[in-house]
């Protein structure tokens, strides 16, 4: 019994370890791909193997803003309840991506809480000074995409930030 004890200790701090060297870990800014504009603060963590971010301030939103124009349920929504009655900030909008290398996710939704559509998601970090294609990165980003369906979609650009910041958006 001691030695199933220990071993569960063990495995539990080395899951947290690697979760806090992934780089997707911590707060982001959402910025609109068109204006180029702060949209909201995030926090993305990872739970249990699974990647989850959620909304913590947006600007030009009250914070208890509901998210009505979601439907009432979506397959597998992490959160029991109607998610048309749940607020937006600090419910996982982003959820169940699973790992497919240091850095890259994929394989979970991620729902738009201002329309209710949902999409499937995939989130790769870029580190600041690395580049992709055409782009070059001045600062660490995440890419995050949003696709319907046969690599159609869109990607925004979120930038690293501090809880602070995050937390702090409304206007």
């Amino acid at each position: 019994m001691k030695k199933i004890l220990i071993l569960t200790i063990c495995l539990a701090i080395t899951a947290v370890c690697f979760a806090q060297n992934e780089p997707v870990n911590g707060f982001w800014l959402s910025v609109d791909e068109n204006t180029n504009r702060v949209t909201a603060g995030w926090q993305i963590y990872i739970e249990n193997g699974i990647l989850y971010g959620k909304i913590l301030s947006m600007t030009d939103y009250s914070p208890s803003l509901i998210a009505e124009a979601c439907r009432e349920s979506y397959r597998n929504f992490p959160v029991p309840g109607r998610v048309n009655a749940m607020p937006v900030i600090g419910t996982p909008w982003i959820y169940g991506l699973t790992k497919q290398r240091n850095g890259e996710w994929s394989g979970g939704r991620i729902i738009n809480p201002e329309d209710g559509r949902d999409y499937n998601c995939r989130i790769i970090f870029h580190a600041a000074g690395s580049s992709s294609g055409r782009r070059t990165y001045q600062s660490d980003t995440l890419e995050m995409r949003g696709e319907i369906g046969l690599g159609i979609g869109r990607s925004q650009f979120w930038t690293r930030t501090d809880q602070r910041t995050a937390s702090g958006l409304y206007q």
